[in-house]
């Protein structure tokens, strides 16, 4: 009687072969020198869409060994949502907290870390979903400011506490995240509550075309602006424009303090998840900045107990 047995990948390749060229499940077997159950079990449990891919396969086999064999308790649907998630670009920390948020998986993020690199070792391209940081430019202290000074400008510290506590919404900060060609570029507010984001395409850094967008970004959202802030960028010299245009007042950070702005900051480096360093930004089009915003708003933040920046800001 022949034995039942545990498939390799050479077996699984060589399975998909024999399956592609029409052989029954039972030839298959005589071929690998294993039970005809065997392939039936490979089959049942790692048919993708009706497609068998041998490297998936294996790499499903394995995660389910290796979770018989650490007590894990999970089904292969659960390990596909997350799987899903995470092609949909969000962090295994994320996916981790929205699946434990709501009830639907315990599992560690570095769990999920350890499945996205054994993947990459076969072949896979699920890691090309992650985050990527670049490395960080630090400008030197005490050097003065190139960029011209703005009278009568508000300082950071004049802003309201609520700003500073977070405890009200509309309290926002701006950047601008360039492109390759250091003209096209795009404008970036978020919600320091929140973390609500929206993106304005921009064709170059010109105060006035600046002042175009955001006030448009601002007039479309139903949700109250209350201040903005932000760096002492040239493309900002304008600020009282949009002030009288908008009522919403702006506030400065101290020159070359980028960790006053420590949201923003971090929010373009999510950004850069979708537009790399380095990339031209002039195809890129304000319904892709839309897209780009959405999927920020609608991934869940630690932050925010892995609520999305959508359910704290009672957009959703």
């Amino acid at each position: 009687m022949m034995a039942h047995q545990q498939l390799d990948l050479t077996s699984r390749y060589r399975l998909h072969a024999l399956r592609m060229q029409g052989l029954s499940n039972a030839d298959i077997a005589r071929q690998l020198g294993c039970h005809r159950s065997t392939i039936g079990r490979e089959l049942k449990r790692n048919l993708r869409r009706g497609r068998y891919i041998p490297h998936e396969a294996d790499m499903m086999a394995h995660a389910r060994l290796v979770g018989a064999r650490r007590k894990w308790h999970f089904h292969d649907w659960q390990l596909q949502l997350a799987i899903a998630l995470i092609r949909c670009y969000w962090s295994p920390e994320q996916v981790a907290g929205w699946l434990k948020r709501h009830r639907i998986l315990n599992i560690s993020h570095q769990t999920l870390y350890r499945y996205v690199w054994y993947e990459q070792a076969y072949g896979g391209e699920l890691y090309q979903r992650l985050r990527h940081s670049g490395k960080k430019r630090r400008k030197a202290y005490g050097k003065p400011d190139s960029r011209g000074v703005l009278p009568g400008k508000r300082h950071i510290s004049e802003r309201p506490i609520s700003a500073d506590n977070q405890t009200r919404f509309g309290h926002y900060e701006i950047d601008t995240v360039i492109g390759a060609d250091d003209q096209h570029c795009i404008v970036t507010l978020v919600d320091r509550r929140s973390k609500y984001t929206q993106i304005g395409k921009l064709t170059c850094r010109k105060a006035h075309v600046t002042n175009q967008r955001l006030v448009k970004l601002i007039e479309r959202d139903a949700m109250p602006f209350r201040t903005i802030t932000a760096d002492n960028g040239t493309e900002f010299h304008q600020y009282e424009e949009v002030e009288k245009s908008t009522g919403v007042p702006f506030y400065f950070c101290t020159p070359y303090h980028s960790w006053e702005r420590g949201l923003s900051e971090n929010t373009n480096g999510l950004i850069r998840q979708f537009l790399p360093k380095r990339t031209s930004m002039k195809d890129v089009t304000q319904r892709d900045c839309d897209r780009i915003a959405k999927m920020l708003n609608t991934r869940p933040r630690k932050s925010l107990g892995y609520r999305t920046p959508e359910e704290a800001s009672g957009r959703r």
